[in-house]
């Protein structure tokens, strides 16, 4: 189903779902707000799981520890969301197991992740999963514009979600009194919104569909040349799940820790005095001035300390990678960092 934006299908999803006050919602801190925002917008609780190193996504074993203290106090979380960091899919199996046993929801955020597959699957199929939301903003493997898709296997999901993208309102014949046959006549069933995709987005989505296999082609040429390239770098690289093929939306490196605090900002300085657009993705939503302030609140407080995400939000940096990067700007790039690295090699 298409929607307005990522974040319309992740507070559609929560909608759908149930989710209200009492209700616990899980993710990852490493991740554009929307993920937490969408359960706090239903009247949910957040907590986050740590991220493992490397693949930067859900720590999935320490998501089963602190399942395991969760159903001993009876505070399992309804929702476990997973971002697919970077295009680069989460075990899903595995999460799959954790959900069967503690008899949570799954809604996988895959803004990043458009064309990535997990054992041979395609991230969407929710296979694994109960909602799967992508993202089709500008800078997306492909583009609306701005614009969304959630995916599910469910029918009645899929009933629900085309009702709450329109404010609610159903033409289905079956939810009309029979006094109100006419197809003229419609029924608002439940509050809902306007996330409705217009037609001028979803004509260009149907020509980026087509697009797709070129669009990753080159993102997945252009990942690999950093590979071989930076191996030597003294960076730390990108990890990806096994059995798992990444869309490769971002790339993202990371400073080690033993070259000091300031290196990241100081490697992000250079890049950008050169041109070099590198950024950062992402500060780690529970350190946002916001998230702060919520977990001063007697319900948050026992929120869940995500040490490899405070360190990934001073240590990571996201290289250029998009489909139009010339092979002579990425060699600037690379030879940029080498430069700039060789003193902490020597």
């Amino acid at each position: 189903m298409a929607c307005s934006s990522a974040t319309a299908g992740l507070h559609l999803s929560a909608m759908v779902l149930g989710i209200g006050p009492g209700d616990r919602w899980w993710t990852t801190p490493n991740t554009f707000c929307a993920t937490a925002d969408a359960a706090l917008r239903c009247g949910a609780d957040v907590d986050f799981i740590d991220i493992e190193w490397g693949t930067y996504n859900m720590n999935l074993g320490l998501l089963e520890e602190r399942l395991k203290q969760a159903a001993r106090k009876n505070r399992l979380p309804k929702v476990v969301a997973p971002v697919h960091f970077a295009g680069n899919p989460v075990d899903m199996v595995v999460l799959n197991r954790l959900r069967n046993k503690y008899g949570f929801r799954v809604v996988e955020d895959a803004a990043h992740a458009t064309g990535a597959r997990f054992k041979g699957v395609p991230i969407g199929s929710c296979l694994w999963s109960d909602l799967c939301v992508f993202s089709f903003h500008a800078v997306k493997v492909m583009t609306t514009g701005e614009g969304g898709m959630v995916t599910t296997n469910c029918f009645k999901l899929y009933d629900e979600l085309l009702r709450l993208r329109t404010h609610g309102i159903s033409r289905d014949p079956k939810y009309r009194s029979l006094t109100q046959g006419h197809p003229w006549y419609y029924e608002k069933l439940e509050l809902g919104n306007h996330y409705r995709m217009t037609d001028i987005q979803a004509a260009l989505g149907r020509n980026q569909l087509g697009r797709i296999g070129e669009f990753l082609q080159k993102r997945r040429q252009i990942a690999g040349k950093y590979q071989r390239a930076l191996h030597s770098s003294g960076l730390e690289l990108p990890c990806i799940t096994t059995e798992a093929l990444s869309s490769w939306h971002l790339y993202v490196v990371t400073t080690p820790q033993k070259w000091g605090a300031t290196a990241r900002d100081q490697l992000l300085i250079k890049l950008r005095n050169k041109g070099i657009q590198a950024n950062l993705h992402y500060t780690p939503v529970q350190n946002f001035a916001f998230y702060r302030r919520l977990g001063k609140e007697s319900r948050h407080r026992n929120s869940m300390p995500c040490p490899l995400a405070d360190a990934y939000g001073v240590q990571a940096i996201s290289l250029p990678i998009f489909p139009r990067l010339k092979s002579v700007e990425q060699k600037r790039v690379i030879r940029e960092i080498k430069r700039w690295s060789e003193p902490f090699r020597i």
